[in-house]
């Protein structure tokens, strides 16, 4: 005799724990990480830029000094940006699709782009390579960031509110 199941069956238990899992995934994590930064490194030695790294895996360019404040935890910052995978597809635009407007450090935008906007002042104009983890991570925006994908931003600091 078959048995079939479902998550919705009543007393169904999947084989072994959670904890059989846990090792597993954490090294396919590892693994994924570490080519995806194998990617990147090879991407910007193309193009023979000096970025820098944080601990997260951002990596950062700022190619011109803007003179205003530095950005700060709590602020609002607008920029001027165009948003692209590494393949060179224009993902977003701020000339199409108007200047982004944020809070520093509350959400609702990239991890990554949030931790590389501090690291500027008021017209510094930057460049930001954010690992899928820093990004829209494994699902990606449901639009036109696909899952996993490393992003580039090309940014101008505008204004701090």
């Amino acid at each position: 005799m078959t048995w079939l199941a479902s998550c919705e069956s009543e007393g169904y238990v999947p084989p072994g724990s959670p904890d059989d899992y846990k090792e597993p995934m954490v090294e396919a994590n590892r693994i994924v990480s570490k080519n995806e930064n194998i990617t990147i490194n090879k991407y910007i030695a193309r193009r023979g830029w000096e970025m820098k790294s944080t601990g997260t895996g951002l990596r950062y360019m700022i190619y011109e000094e803007g003179k205003g404040d530095t950005a700060k935890v709590g602020q609002i910052a607008v920029l001027s940006y165009k948003l692209s995978l590494l393949d060179g597809t224009l993902c977003y635009d701020s000339d199409k699709d108007g200047v982004k407007s944020f809070e520093i450090a509350h959400g609702g935008v990239e991890r990554g782009l949030e931790e590389g906007i501090l690291k500027m002042k008021v017209g510094s104009k930057a460049r930001f390579i954010l690992p899928s983890h820093l990004g829209w991570g494994l699902p990606g925006d449901g639009d036109k960031i696909p899952m996993k994908a490393a992003l580039l931003y090309d940014v101008q600091l505008l204004q701090l509110k």
